[in-house]
């Protein structure tokens, strides 16, 4: 399928979910630049195992997919972290210094601005549960999150079972095809308003703002930029800042 740059960017929803049955090639000026294809995981030797992803690369340990209840399980019974999306358990890998880095700093900038204000920045680890309908249950851990009713959201056993207003997460070698299309299309048709990826290889940040589950805008920031929030006037961060 041929698509024109701009119709991509204006239904980048749509077109997530049409990349999942055919590739899709991406046109600007008359000329083929891109391609958006399905992101596939590696297949293993048949097995009754439960589907884990392992953090390089997300190569799939196992083949079968697991059921909510099997996630919890492994979750309670072991000291690695996991997010669960769409029946596949993903390893998340020990992150490296440049991801750190990149973190501190948007931290630091989100805690001082939010400071005062009713929605609270939070950090990974902290299980976030989406839900795109009913019966599919989503685990996630973004590396920085913004909420705006934790305390209405919060269950008896202390989790939060909301949606987070914003939500950023920092690219490294074993999540890019995660972060930019598995997570995004979740956050995007679950009802998280605006997304954050910021990119430690090309030092860049990308914002798109979120409406009626579909892409309303984005922005893109490089070295020498400010990154800006759509959604919260004046929260701003330098680009340069997370890389140096």
């Amino acid at each position: 399928m041929l698509v024109n740059a701009t119709d991509l960017k204006n239904n980048l929803g749509r077109y997530l979910r049409e990349a999942m049955r055919e590739e899709i090639i991406v046109v600007s000026s008359g000329h083929k630049v891109a391609r958006l294809i399905a992101y596939d995981e590696p297949k293993s030797q048949p097995s009754s195992s439960l589907k884990i992803s392992e953090p390089a690369e997300a190569t799939a340990a196992y083949p079968r997919e697991a059921t909510y209840e099997e996630f919890l399980e492994l979750t309670q019974s072991s000291e690695k972290r996991y997010e669960f999306i769409d029946g596949v358990i993903y390893e998340i890998a020990s992150p490296k210094t440049v991801h750190q880095q990149a973190l501190g700093e948007l931290y630091y900038v989100f805690a001082s601005w939010f400071r005062g204000k009713p929605c609270r920045p939070m950090l990974a680890p902290y299980d976030i549960t989406l839900h795109r309908f009913a019966e599919n249950i989503n685990v996630v851990q973004p590396d920085l999150m913004v909420i705006c009713d934790l305390e209405e959201k919060v269950n008896q056993q202390g989790y939060y079972m909301g949606v987070p207003d914003l939500v950023v997460e920092i690219l490294s070698e074993s999540t890019r095809g995660k972060d930019c299309i598995k997570k995004m299309d979740l956050y995007l048709s679950t009802g998280v308003r605006e997304y954050w990826i910021v990119n430690p290889f090309n030092e860049d940040v990308t914002v798109h703002r979120f409406e009626e589950q579909d892409l309303a805008d984005s922005r893109h920031f490089r070295t020498g930029d400010v990154a800006e929030s759509f959604l919260f006037s004046g929260l701003m961060v330098p680009v340069q800042a997370l890389f140096n």
